[in-house]
């Protein structure tokens, strides 16, 4: 306990724990004053003391000065660290070299994110290569049980001047085959990272039909232009010949880390390298496909349309897209169906919409007369007394129901009624006789 004279008034109590929390107590003859509150802490954050660096006790002081007004008697308040490092290993604090090591084995394996997919599982991955980096050094631990992360910071090695967690994770299991010791995930670890494979982009194609081949389908011969893997180099990118050695710019992480240090800590960025391109590696480049493992070749392809597509329809051919780099599978390719429109037949989902003409006479006495279909020309049956505007069903001559041939929309004709604008004479006559025997009708009924 470190006790600080600051008067005959004032005595301030420290509690010092190898614990993350740091208490503050405020005995009955605490001063209300914020200047007191303040200037007390920045003594302790002083060059002249190592207990705490100036950023921890930067944020105490403002805390002492925004509470000032609700300080009571016995009043008391706490900051906590951030983390338990031996909590997040699961060791004792008085845990060996050893037991620290393979906590760490075992959390590290399960927390790589070439391991383990979860959103949150590189973040716990770095906290415990941080703990580890911790609690394995002598020094760091002794600075640690006696002052926290605190002392961590005072000491000029806190949170974010850790190593490269990758690189601390390869170094400890260098010589044990990567991750081999983990059944069925052999040859994974700091190095699988840098080497993972990249599936191939994704090809499209625009395939224009007919309106017939649309509504039946039909079998069409495309050709496409793809990224293939090259022949020359088997898909490395390297010249044959060569070996490819580790990338001077990110050490062979194949990502690069900058720091800055801000008033909230310190962050840091991590990027793709741009010199290897996240590989790792650097090698002397095919000449044949200019390093990239691919070269741009033109495939003919049989594709088989499926009847009742429409314009916007899409067709997926599974890997007959772009090949993969180191390994990975290729994409797929992507068919857009365009239709061309008929001129007289018009879709309407799985119907066929068409319009007719009949005269006046045909559709007060009914007839047949002859209907384009998809399948041809079909005969169709006007009933007697057909008004104007009727639609008429042609059951199962629409289009068939994508992938479902045997089952088949409607066509459905709407019928116009012709009304002549100038008649004969003969016409008009027997068109009177007709209105006037339509009256007597009309008259012997009353």
């Amino acid at each position: 306990m470190a006790i600080l004279p600051a008067g005959s008034t004032v005595v301030a109590q420290w509690a010092i724990c190898p614990q993350p929390t740091i208490k503050f107590r405020a005995t009955n003859k605490l001063m209300t004053s914020p200047c007191c509150v303040a200037s007390r802490i920045n003594y302790l954050g002083a060059p002249s003391s190592s207990l705490f660096s100036g950023e921890s006790l930067r944020a105490l002081s403002s805390v002492g000065s925004s509470q000032t007004s609700h300080y009571r008697r016995g009043a008391r308040f706490m900051v906590r660290a951030d983390s338990d490092y031996y909590s997040v290993l699961g060791v004792s604090k008085n845990a060996s070299k050893a037991e620290i090591k393979s906590a760490y084995r075992k959390l590290a394996r399960n927390y790589h994110p070439d391991v383990n997919k979860e959103p949150d599982a590189e973040t716990k991955f770095k906290e415990i290569s941080n703990a580890y980096e911790v609690l394995s050094d002598d020094e760091k631990r002794s600075i640690y049980d006696r002052y926290g992360e605190a002392g961590l910071k005072g000491a000029g090695v806190g949170m974010g001047d850790f190593s490269n967690p990758f690189d601390l994770f390869e170094s400890l299991f260098e010589g044990m085959g990567g991750m081999g010791g983990m059944g069925g995930m052999g040859g994974m670890g700091g190095r699988g990272s840098r080497t993972r494979a990249v599936d191939g982009q994704d090809e499209y194609y625009n395939l224009v039909l007919n309106f017939k081949e649309a509504v039946f389908g039909v079998e069409k011969e495309i050709e496409i232009s793809r990224l293939e893997s090259c022949g020359t180099c088997n898909g490395s990118g390297a010249k044959p010949g060569t070996k490819p050695s580790r990338c001077s710019t990110c050490g062979g992480q194949g990502q690069v880390i900058s720091s800055a240090r801000t008033p909230l800590g310190v962050f840091q960025q991590v990027t793709t390298c741009s010199s290897c391109a996240g590989t790792g590696e650097t090698s002397t480049p095919c000449n044949t496909c200019s390093g990239d493992g691919r070269v741009r070749r033109t495939k003919r392809i049989s594709l088989k349309v499926p009847a009742g597509v429409d314009s916007g329809s899409r067709l997926r051919v599974r890997n007959e897209g772009n090949a993969g780099r180191r390994g990975g599978s290729p994409g797929d390719l992507f068919v857009i169906i365009e239709v061309i429109p008929d001129p007289i037949l018009k879709r309407d989902d799985t119907n066929i919409l068409y319009t007719c003409k009949v005269s006046y006479i045909d559709a007060i006495l009914g007839t047949t007369i002859k209907v384009p279909t998809v399948d041809g020309m079909v005969d169709l049956k006007i009933p007697a007394g057909t008004q104007p505007n009727t639609t008429l069903v042609m059951a199962k001559k629409g289009v068939p129901l994508l992938n479902k041939n045997n089952i088949r929309g409607d066509q459905l004709v709407r019928v116009q009624v012709e009304i002549p604008k100038r008649l004969s004479s003969d016409e008009r006559k027997l068109i009177e006789e007709l209105a006037d025997l339509s009256k007597g009708k009309a008259a012997s009924r009353r």
